[in-house]
């Protein structure tokens, strides 16, 4: 496609320097999650999550961020999917949240396990039905004939269910234990801020600075 490398702007929007970031990553990422949620932006709690199955292939998908805490970053799936059966075979995962109106990344690296079942419990309660259908009627990342396949399961289900359709034992929640954490600010000149975060034997965490 033409006109691709033509294709730039600058950053100068902000800074991230070490003085004015959080010492504990977590902190840091707070800031920016209520940063992008502030400015009204779409979507802020998107991220890519990034998986690499036993044939060493990788994939990526984009999933919504459900909770964070210092136990982790929580998302919901079907336990059945291409992802689900790629965490099975390696449970290291990698996370980006990118807010292009903000000039800012965050890459988030760890060992994902599965929730417990009343936390996945609780969170599906909370769903709109339509999506407690959907969770019912979708066998994610399968082969399918059309959508007209999925239309009649949803009509099923909901004839089934009715107003209360529970939990599919194949569905539910992932939590990402961080050890490593990456902030990036666009800046100027693309001499970007790019702060590390690395977790350490003691449960503490070094802070480094990365050349852009």
């Amino acid at each position: 496609m033409s006109g691709l490398r033509d294709l730039r702007r600058s950053y100068e929007r902000a800074e991230l320097d070490e003085d004015a970031a959080a010492s504990v990553p977590l902190q840091q990422f707070e800031r920016w999650l209520q940063d992008a949620i502030a400015a009204r932006l779409p979507d802020p709690n998107a991220m890519t999550l990034a998986t690499v199955g036993a044939d060493g292939r990788p994939s990526t998908r984009v999933v919504l961020l459900k909770g964070c805490d210092n136990a982790g970053f929580v998302f919901y799936t079907n336990y059945e999917s291409r992802k689900a059966q790629e965490l099975a075979a390696n449970p290291q995962a990698a996370l980006q949240f990118h807010w292009p109106e903000l000039e800012r990344v965050v890459r988030i690296e760890g060992r994902v396990a599965k929730t417990a079942d009343e936390e996945s419990d609780a969170y599906f309660a909370t769903r709109p039905l339509d999506s407690r259908i959907g969770a019912w009627a979708s066998p994610q990342s399968r082969v399918i004939a059309s959508r007209a396949v999925l239309v009649a399961e949803a009509a099923r289900i909901g004839a089934k269910y009715l107003l209360a359709p529970p939990r599919p034992p194949h569905w539910g929640g992932y939590r990402l234990v961080p050890d490593r954490f990456e902030f990036w600010q666009g800046r100027a000149s693309r001499l970007h801020d790019r702060l590390r975060y690395t977790l350490q034997a003691d449960g503490g965490w070094l802070r480094e600075r990365l050349a852009p």
